[in-house]
């Protein structure tokens, strides 16, 4: 019932959107002429008290004193919260060939995504169950550059005080090669145990309720399996770590599996990539539970984000940045709409222990665990290509 009338009220919301935007426009036709009328309602889309209507008639009302977030919603809050326009497509939008156009400016009436949460390493995660008839689908992408990082069609969201300078990371050599002999990818679970919405035969015994199972075959170090047979194929050389990290106490996790790359990276002094597999967690302020999916060549696919460490300790992080908008791109060219933007945040996430060290979501709880291996092929031949490039 509670989803019933929420889906009623975005319907009449949206249609009054589609009302205020096809009386502009009528009224901009009428008044001038055709091309007139297209440079008018360009200026419109970038008047903000037009844009602030079209918001409104979309998300419902803002309250208009006191702070701005007072009274909003969670959807509300997110727009203003992140200045990023993201566009929900339906699920299906991606393909398997390239393709490029220009970001828009202006985007009068987005339709906004669940944010990642920032967990630190000694909060535990909230519930986040959901039965698979509830979850809400999402395709993550940006249509406007405001309030990214953005150069080349990459995008990355900055939630640090850090500057971001992306053409100069694309410019930027990756400070190192791979030998030819030797392991040179390590995979490693720092959230050994977090795992997916169960569905069909992928099925689990919980650790709690927070998406997470020590069933090796159905948490991330599955996708991690799916990763290292990818990477295999093309030649690469993988070493994948199968501890468990993040049970049975949950904060702490970075500290204990820190001091195990390091250990790796001692005995094979080969190793040149450190990739960290996670898979993101999605739940609105009501406890809404999104998953972020495409479609790759027909096949329902999770999608994935690179996340950047930074912050004391490491001092050196736009050396992980050279190689991780190399991966956006070669991500970017071969499966369009995989890609969530990349995001830097400030915590370390032990990536100061290597220059190829990158943390990688693949998918988030919503996802079922056949998304997330798509998600994780895709992710390998992509990112593949670009370490073959460093041989």
């Amino acid at each position: 019932m509670k989803q019933e009338r929420i889906r009623w009220g975005l319907v009449l919301r949206r249609s009054g959107a589609f009302f205020l935007a096809a009386a502009a426009f009528w009224t901009l036709t009428a008044g001038a002429g055709r091309g007139a009328a297209a440079g008018a309602f360009q200026a419109l889309g970038e008047d903000p008290d037009f844009v602030t209507a079209a918001l409104r008639a979309e998300l419902g009302p803002v309250a208009g004193t006191g702070d701005v977030m007072d009274g909003m919603d969670f959807w509300q809050r997110l727009v203003l919260r992140q200045s990023a326009y993201l566009r929900q497509g339906p699920a299906g939008e991606g393909t398997g060939e390239a393709s490029r156009s220009p970001a828009p400016t202006v985007s009068p009436a987005p339709t906004p995504a669940a944010p990642s949460p920032e967990y630190e390493e000694s909060d535990e995660p909230p519930a986040i169950t959901a039965a698979p008839e509830d979850i809400v689908e999402r395709t993550l992408v940006p249509t406007t550059t405001q309030g990214y990082a953005y150069a080349d069609g990459l995008y990355l969201y900055n939630r640090t005080q850090l500057p971001v300078d992306l053409s100069a990371a694309l410019a930027a050599e990756v400070p190192f090669r791979l030998p030819a002999e030797g392991p040179q990818i390590l995979i490693i679970h720092t959230h050994s145990t977090e795992a997916y919405t169960p569905d069909g035969s992928d099925t689990y015994t919980p650790t709690d309720s927070n998406s997470r199972t020590l069933d090796q075959e159905q948490n991330v170090i599955r996708v991690g399996d799916e990763m290292e047979r990818v990477f295999t194929e093309m030649g690469l050389q993988v070493l994948h770590d199968k501890g468990i990290y993040d049970y049975p106490k949950y904060s702490g996790s970075y500290g204990r599996s820190g001091p195990v790359v390091q250990e790796y990276l001692n005995k094979y002094p080969s190793l040149r990539l450190v990739l960290d597999v996670h898979r993101d967690a999605l739940v609105g302020t009501d406890g809404t539970v999104y998953k972020a999916v495409t479609r790759v060549d027909g096949e329902r696919t999770a999608q994935v984000m690179l996340v950047l460490g930074s912050g004391e300790g490491h001092p050196n992080w736009t050396e992980n940045l050279a190689l991780a908008v190399r991966i956006q791109k070669s991500l970017d060219t071969l499966y369009p709409t995989l890609a969530r933007p990349m995001t830097l945040r400030g915590t370390v996430y032990n990536q100061n222990l290597s220059p190829g060290s990158l943390l990688v979501e693949v998918g988030s709880h919503g996802n079922t665990l056949q998304e997330a291996l798509a998600g994780a092929r895709c992710f390998a031949r992509a990112a593949g290509q670009v370490f073959l490039g460093l041989k």
